[in-house]
């Protein structure tokens, strides 16, 4: 990840050092290495209230492309969700899929366009816009998902952040945690994105889950507060690279399969 201010490498060593050291303080940190690139192409759409219901029908003929393409081995995912809490600015359906590769993410968006109905009064009156990430920290449970519940954690990199610092705290803090929770049924998918095709400045990152049940939510919450309990390091480490005003959040509804 590029930064477009220099900074002292004797200054930056010592952070990056403070933050290896605070987030591999405990013992039972466990380190996950990273993984082939995964890139996830997402389609949000701001529809107006009284087109909600009809959001499903829209949806179905392009769920059949994507579950054609994620039969071939295109795909390794794709789903759509419902925010459920709305902002002035913020979508309120979506639909997404991931490849391990661009030229698949490509291929499925004409499949997905030639499957959608061009003269929907749903879509043309409603907001769009698109994005794609990506990411070497991910996981997931194979099969099909309904009634889940996705959460988006979005944070923005301190200036003087390192350049791995994404890395750091994936590997050390954020994927060891949420890789549990996929062993133990609570998470079915986790990723940690960034963009990879840049439609905002560069140095933001999302941490991204899905939980099987409402309840899931809760359990990713104590297990990061029991985290942060033995290794309070850790919670100084994230902090000393993210700011705090960069901060958002998501929480959808959501369907869908992973191969």
């Amino acid at each position: 990840m590029s930064k477009s201010i220099r900074f002292s490498s004797t200054g930056l060593f010592g952070l990056a050092m403070f933050i290896l050291c605070a987030i591999g303080a405990s013992a039972h940190a466990q380190e996950v290495k990273p993984k082939p690139p995964m890139y996830t192409y997402v389609a949000d759409w701001q529809v107006a209230r009284a087109n909600w219901a009809d959001m499903e029908k829209v949806n179905a003929p392009v769920n059949e492309a994507l579950q054609k393409s994620l039969a071939d081995g295109t795909l390794v995912g794709y789903g759509t969700d419902i925010n459920l809490v709305h902002e002035l600015k913020s979508e309120t359906h979506d639909v997404w899929w991931s490849s391990m590769s661009l030229a698949g993410i490509v291929k499925v968006l004409e499949q997905a366009r030639g499957a959608s109905d061009a003269g929907s009064a749903v879509l043309n009156s409603a907001k769009h816009w698109d994005e794609v990430f990506v990411s070497r920290y991910y996981n997931w449970k194979s099969g099909s998902y309904k009634n889940a519940y996705t959460r988006v954690a979005s944070y923005k990199l301190k200036d003087d952040a390192p350049d791995d610092a994404v890395e750091m705290l994936s590997e050390h803090m954020i994927a060891p945690l949420l890789e549990k929770m996929v062993a133990d049924g609570t998470v079915l998918e986790y990723e940690i994105d960034t963009m990879a095709i840049h439609t905002e400045a560069p140095g933001t990152f999302d941490i991204v889950y899905i939980a099987a049940k409402p309840e899931g939510l809760d359990t990713v919450l104590a297990s990061l507060r029991e985290t942060l309990k033995a290794q309070p390091l850790s919670g100084q480490a994230f902090g000393s690279m993210v700011v705090d005003a960069g901060h958002r959040d998501e929480l959808l509804k959501s369907e869908g399969a992973y191969k």
